[in-house]
């Protein structure tokens, strides 16, 4: 397991906003990381998308380093904020925009 956290902590401190997704940001393979893409997206976030079905460890370990269940997870500054209902949420009060612009991520104007 610590080659697996290793590799998820060199993810997370090596790029500002992470989505470990089903698929990749330019072709989403499941509805819910297809969503945080969308949002990410139409807020102008750039990102780092990890597709876990390439890597059947990478899709298990960051299930263990979150203690989360599901996919997909998004990081900040190597923060986990949650899956597809809580960005959802926090992007729909704003408080994603707010999140993102304390943490020094360029977020586009709505």
């Amino acid at each position: 397991m610590d080659s697996v956290k290793d590799r998820i902590e060199t993810d997370l401190k090596a790029n500002d906003v992470v989505l470990y997704m089903k698929g990749t940001p330019v072709f989403p393979q499941c509805g819910f990381s297809a969503a945080v893409v969308q949002v990410l997206t139409h807020m102008g976030v750039k990102f780092k998308g990890i597709n876990v079905l390439e890597d059947p460890e990478i899709r298990n370990g960051i299930k263990e380093f979150a203690n989360w269940p599901t996919i997909p997870q998004l990081y900040v500054k190597g923060e986990f904020i949650g899956g597809c209902d809580i960005v959802r949420e926090m992007y729909q009060t704003g408080e994603l925009a707010d999140l993102l612009q304390t943490k020094g991520i360029n977020v586009k104007a709505a």
